[in-house]
């Protein structure tokens, strides 16, 4: 089983009803291209040999377990909120050396600087502005001197197709804050340096970006 530790902090689930979680990873993998943005952030985040990995708001677990599959040396943890969601992410990992923690990003469960990445997709845009700086605060917290933040989420829209999908979009969960560019305001007021910038990929919802941090070497 994977281990427990959640704050009792409301949460938006997957797809924003628990009801819609059998239909997740259906529509991020027939919809999104999941396995295509998805891979993509697991290349940039270069994982070395023996590094301590968290994938943030790991959902179902597709992304937990590309890492342990493309880094298999690595030390791979997921973390969810979700009990429902996560209990299928280790039914579907098998046997895999995953560790599964169930917690808040606002609060992770874990030491500080202890990890050397941490991943994490789509999931930012469910929480309040609050909550965002929240969690990146507790991110910048977990990661050692010189470890490394890699998002992806939505972010501005970049074509007409997606200046009227973020329209509707902006109206669902809390997404705004994306939408408005938000996001690198944020890492910069957690602490957080920016190793490159990347161009916005087109999805059916709307432009997903990745972003690479890095926690300094020292306090500046």
């Amino acid at each position: 089983m994977f281990k427990v530790n959640a704050s009792n902090r409301g949460y938006i689930p997957a797809l924003s009803f628990h009801s819609l979680t059998p239909f997740y990873d259906p529509l991020l993998q027939w919809v999104m291209q999941e396995d295509r943005f998805k891979q993509m952030l697991v290349e940039q985040a270069g994982v070395d040999q023996g590094q301590r990995v968290l994938d943030l708001g790991c959902g179902t677990g597709t992304l937990t377990r590309m890492l342990q599959y493309s880094y298999p040396t690595a030390q791979i943890t997921g973390l969810d909120i979700d009990s429902a969601i996560l209990a299928l992410a280790q039914r579907k990992a098998g046997s895999l050396p995953i560790q599964w923690i169930r917690g808040a990003a606002t609060e992770l469960p874990l030491p500080s600087d202890s990890y050397d990445r941490i991943l994490t997709s789509l999931t930012l845009h469910h929480l309040t502005t609050a909550d965002k700086q929240r969690a990146l605060d507790e991110c910048i917290r977990v990661l050692r001197p010189g470890g490394q933040l890699h998002v992806v989420d939505f972010g501005p829209p970049r074509s007409p197709y997606a200046h009227i999908i973020a329209l509707l979009m902006r109206h669902l969960e809390e997404v705004a804050d994306n939408l408005d560019g938000g996001l690198p305001l944020l890492f910069m007021e957690a602490g957080f340096t920016t190793i490159c910038e990347s161009t916005p990929l087109i999805s059916l919802f709307g432009n997903l970006y990745l972003h690479a941090l890095e926690k300094p070497l020292a306090p500046t």
